[in-house]
């Protein structure tokens, strides 16, 4: 006779910081409290990178031209980042997280998935874990967080959204699959503009037209995320929460006061960039053989080039070649930059140190 192994059903949360950046501003000076506040850029340049609650009410929201910002909120008040605060509040958070379960995924400063299926406090209802949590959070940082609990990675993400800010929903495994055929694919996590506009001309707005597509259609015209979309249009996603997941690039971009149209001064900025990727990299002491240079127009149209070493980079005037030789594809640049970014990516933790002889480094474009 053969035996069954019923498998006990997942219990994931996603945990959401709400406005992270911005209520770290907030808290912190308490005559920004109740207005309108974009962290990064200023009224005349640059980009928001966060936007209080009270700026979203006005269309303002993060990746926005700053510009914009200020013409859809002329109230709205910049704010310089302060990164050095938001990681250690985030490692603040990320010890709470702990005292309930290794399986911690960050995806970010402010957001994680956690695995609390079986957890440290042995509790048995993900509700009250997140509650919890959502509580200690605030206790420790003075910020609100929201959640979303589920039985799958996605659809925590989804929910966690439901109630924003400082709220929690539940989506259930009976009520999943439901839940999903009603959500405009536009709302999915991990479907940006292009593949909702890609999708609409496929006729797939919905989560019910997803669902309708066969495996066939999804593969043929997804490719490799084809069998993931037919599984979370059905509910399904039995992506594990992963917490030893790699970090797939580590980048660094400036915006800068005034636009660029000389190839030195561009080429200038490029250092500094490379400097800030190349810490991160020490600190966590991995490397990687891919460098990217990101370019940004004055009419905010973009540009990317890259190429690739046989080796780990294995120091800061590597990336600055490498960035230097990739920018001069893009000259004459065909409009002023107003923005410049130096990404380094397939990353590695095997890493050339000033110790050992170090490899002719040979780049593949």
């Amino acid at each position: 006779m053969n035996t069954i192994i019923q498998m006990p059903v997942r219990k994931i949360i996603h945990v959401d910081m709400d406005a992270f950046y911005a209520s770290v501003e907030q808290r912190d000076n308490p005559e920004l409290r109740g207005k309108p506040l974009a962290v990064g850029g200023s009224a005349a340049r640059g980009v928001v990178a966060a936007a209080s609650y009270e700026a979203r009410k006005f269309g303002v929201h993060s990746a926005m031209p700053s510009v914009t910002a200020a013409r859809k909120c002329p109230e709205l008040i910049f704010v310089p980042p302060r990164f050095d605060v938001y990681k250690a509040v985030s490692q603040q958070i990320r010890e709470i997280f702990a005292e309930y379960t290794p399986l911690i995924e960050p995806l970010s400063l402010d957001e994680a998935y956690l695995d609390v299926t079986e957890n440290l406090k042995g509790m048995e209802i993900a509700t009250e874990i997140a509650l919890e949590i959502r509580a200690k959070i605030k206790q420790v940082t003075g910020l609100n967080a929201s959640a979303g609990i589920s039985y799958n990675k996605f659809l925590a993400k989804m929910a966690s959204d439901l109630n924003k800010p400082n709220g929690q929903a539940v989506i259930t495994p009976k009520n999943g699959p439901a839940f999903v055929e009603t959500l405009p694919v536009k709302k999915f996590h991990g479907v940006g503009p292009a593949t909702a506009d890609y999708m609409k001309r496929h006729g797939i707005e919905t989560g019910a037209d997803l669902k309708a597509k066969s495996l066939q259609f999804l593969a043929e015209h997804f490719g490799k995320s084809g069998p993931y979309f037919y599984g979370i249009a059905r509910g399904i996603d039995e992506r594990q929460v992963r917490p030893d997941r790699i970090r797939k690039s580590v980048g660094a971009e400036d915006t800068f006061v005034q636009d660029i149209d000389s190839f030195d001064l561009a080429k200038a900025e490029l250092k500094p960039l490379a400097d800030k990727v190349w810490r991160y990299c020490t600190a966590q002491g991995i490397s990687g053989r891919t460098v990217t240079v990101k370019i940004k127009y004055s009419d905010f149209t973009q540009a990317t080039r890259s190429r690739t070493s046989s080796q780990p980079i294995s120091a800061v005037p590597d990336i600055v070649e490498a960035a230097e030789t990739l920018l001069s594809t893009v000259y004459p640049f065909k409009l002023p930059v107003r923005l410049l970014g130096v990404t380094l990516s397939s990353l590695t933790n095997d890493r050339v140190t000033g110790d050992e002889e170090q490899p002719q480094l040979g780049f593949d474009l």
